[in-house]
């Protein structure tokens, strides 16, 4: 039986026109054999896994649950760039990740994998993880380069499971799922938002109750909302909604834009399901 973040990414990609699905297969199997070939390349050089598997060592639980976190806001903004208006910049301010703590929770969650299909390979002394690892690390390498015939559609599965993992961890954690938490606006979403000229008369700015008077300038949110200035900014300092419609604009909060880019995925799989999507 499908579980229901399975569901939910389902129905949402099933709205997607085919070309689009095709784009979203191919870049979502380049980034994972990116990460499969960067986790290959840490499992075979003994110092740089002694060096990641220590920083893991030293890292708090919730300090892993961040870097785990991170993973996913990075893979949530993969997933739905055809669900939203593309971000002001190339990459969310709170999805970057160093490279040292890429290498960390690829090899966390690659340990999680391993724990959950092969556990006995985890009892075994730590001096002998590396090999382990790395000779399951090249059995999965074979799904993800073609060979034994993943292509379009079937390279989101395996993605998608990582995205219900995280999302489940992060959740489990507290850390998500709290419904009307306010978070600011992203500096950088905010400072993208445009300035338009009211052409006509009689149109009131919900924040202040006044009339937004014809030829002035005014902000234009992405739902077509429009707001004096000096009236939204102050909003959006403190909360990252549309006052009218409830619309989320990014936030710099990681938390707080999973909880946004998870709700794009809902709102599109709810528009599947209304049109009898199965």
């Amino acid at each position: 039986m499908m579980m229901e973040e399975e569901t939910t990414m389902m129905a949402a990609l099933s709205t997607l026109r085919p070309s689009q699905l095709s784009d979203l297969s191919y870049s979502i199997m380049s980034l994972s054999f990116h990460h499969r070939c960067r986790l290959c390349f840490l499992l075979s050089s003994p110092s740089l896994f002694s060096l990641t598997l220590h920083h893991l060592h030293s890292l708090s639980f919730s300090q892993k649950t961040l870097l785990i976190a991170r993973h996913l806001l990075f893979s949530l903004h993969h997933l739905t760039r055809h669900f939203q208006p593309p971000p002001p910049l190339l990459l969310h301010p709170s999805a970057a990740i160093k490279h040292r703590d890429l290498d960390a929770v690829l090899l966390l969650l690659f340990l999680c994998e391993t724990n959950q299909h092969n556990p006995e390979a985890l009892e075994r002394p730590h001096a002998e993880w590396r090999d382990i690892l790395s000779n399951l690390c090249s059995d999965t390498m074979l799904k993800i380069t073609g060979i034994t015939g993943v292509v379009d559609g079937a390279a989101l599965i395996p993605y998608m499971e990582m995205v219900k993992r995280c999302r489940r961890f992060v959740g489990i954690m507290g850390c998500v799922g709290k419904e009307g938490k306010e978070v600011a606006a992203s500096i950088a979403a905010v400072v993208a938002l445009p300035a338009v000229e009211v052409r006509r008369g009689g149109v009131e700015c919900v924040i202040c109750k006044e009339e937004m008077r014809e030829g002035r300038d005014v902000c234009k949110l992405p739902c077509q909302h429009l707001f004096h200035w000096m009236c939204i900014l102050p909003w959006l300092k403190k909360r990252n909604t549309c006052p009218c419609c409830r619309f989320q604009l990014p936030c710099d909060d990681i938390f707080g834009e999973i909880q946004r880019l998870w709700g794009v995925l809902v709102k599109a799989s709810g528009k599947s399901l209304d049109a009898g999507w199965t």
